[in-house]
């Protein structure tokens, strides 16, 4: 009985421990060809970063290089910069950095893209680069050869001791030491040296998109807990809450806000509200849920402006909107003077239930009355002229006077031109002092 059992079962179990060890070959080498992907895909992407630092001290060198008055070979040089740069930051964004410090040469690579981005975009005709500008571009000549410098120092290391960046990804993720330290010392040296260069001037269109929006900008005194748990209690009458918490937020007295925070005695959601510390309210949320549309757009837009009219808003003028998950989101602006002022802008959410106000973003309005840049606001334009700078191929369906911040981060007034081509709908923004195209943005049907 047992001769004949094991007749049978030896045979069974020897095909099941064949295909085991198959199967486990097999996965080892699947294993082992992701790990290979992986590190050929961070091997490229280190060597084209090395490759692209080199290149943009190159190309940096061709723009000084240049006779002043070359408009446009500095255009050309510029937009190379901008375009290696962009390059490099994909490259990095590649590799296995994500615990590693390396933030202040992205940092430094970002405001180089950003530098010759908005010096290539305007008319150097009128407007070449200037002393400043150029000053700053030997030193980022300067200091990208220094850059390039230490990285082809990891490469060579790289390449010599035949060091994988795998090795690098597995010791970071697990806080382990490895046998060689060369990439992860090499990078964090160029982010110290990064670190080190002295403050550069960037120029006000590029400083403008990294400044943070300080508290000093705003006027009136700061205000104490239960002065924002009272405003935010205001604003919520409409509400039964429970749990109320007030957070202070921020390690810098110039960034210092609160965060009020609610549950609805319903169940239904919570619900948080965000103050300046002098008390204005920058956003609310309420995360209730919307499981279905009964309202219209129209009924949802009345119910917007009832909301901004109800809390103190000036008069504004709805510009868009988009509809998510039985939520509509409308951008509402102020007119004054007949001038759409979209710097002013905030955004509201709309349960399409019943119309509550479930979300108000606020903080661009908010911190634009802090900006005291003076801006022309009359056109020297007629609607005419600016029209005729309009693809005469786009069926225009409605113009009026904007105020925009254009891609250099400056207030300009414009034409606003909104109508269809090709089915599709835009909206184009020319400026109203000299015929350039601001901007074109697509507008969802």
């Amino acid at each position: 009985m047992y001769k004949r059992l094991s007749a049978v079962m030896f045979p069974i179990v020897t095909l099941f421990l064949i295909g085991a060890v198959i199967w486990g070959y097999q996965e080892h080498q699947e294993k082992n060809s992701i790990l290979l992907k992986a590190e050929n895909q961070y091997q490229r992407a280190f060597h084209d970063l090395s490759y692209h630092m080199n290149k943009l001290h190159n190309e940096l060198g061709q723009t000084l290089a240049v006779h002043s008055a070359s408009q446009g070979m500095h255009r050309k040089s510029l937009v190379n910069v901008w375009r290696l740069t962009s390059e490099a930051q994909n490259e990095i964004n590649q590799l296995p950095l994500t615990l590693m410090p390396f933030s202040q040469t992205e940092d430094f690579l970002s405001r180089i893209s950003n530098f010759a981005y908005r010096a290539a975009v305007r008319d150097m005709t009128k407007e070449p680069l200037n002393q400043d500008e150029m000053k700053t571009l030997k030193t980022l000549y300067a200091n990208s050869k220094q850059i390039s410098d230490d990285l082809l120092k990891v490469e060579k290391s790289v390449i010599d001791k035949n060091l994988r960046w795998m090795d690098v990804e597995s010791a970071i993720a697990t806080e382990k030491q490895i046998n060689d330290n060369t990439i992860i010392d090499g990078f964090k040296t160029v982010d110290n040296k990064v670190g080190q260069y002295p403050e550069i001037n960037w120029g006000p269109s590029v400083a403008s998109i990294y400044a943070k929006r300080s508290v000093r900008m705003l006027e009136g005194p700061p205000i104490s807990e239960q002065g924002v748990k009272n405003k935010a209690m205001k604003f919520l009458r409409a509400y039964e809450v429970k749990d109320i918490k007030v957070q202070k937020n921020g390690n810098s007295k110039e960034y210092e806000t609160y965060t009020v925070s609610a549950m609805r005695t319903d169940g239904n959601g919570k619900i948080s509200l965000d103050f300046t510390l002098q008390g204005q309210l920058l956003s609310y949320f309420n995360s209730r849920n919307v499981d279905k549309k009964d309202i219209s757009n129209d009924d949802a837009m009345m119910s917007a402006s009832r909301f901004l009219k109800k809390h103190g808003y000036p008069q504004m003028e709805p510009v868009r909107y988009q509809v998510n998950d039985n939520i509509e989101s409308l951008t509402f602006v102020p007119v004054e003077n007949g001038i759409y002022m979209y710097p002013k802008q905030l955004q509201v959410r709309v349960a399409l239930d019943n119309g509550e106000i479930t979300g108000l973003q606020a903080s661009d309005y908010v911190y634009h009355h802090a900006d005291k840049t003076k801006v022309n606001l009359k056109p020297k334009l007629t609607k005419n002229e600016a029209l005729s700078h309009v693809n005469p191929d786009m069926k225009v369906n409605y113009s009026r006077l904007a105020l925009i911040n254009n891609e250099v981060s400056q207030k300009v007034l414009c034409y606003e031109f909104g109508g269809s081509f090709d089915k599709q709908g835009y909206r184009i923004y020319i400026n109203a002092d000299t015929g350039l195209e601001e901007s074109i943005e697509p507008v969802s049907s």
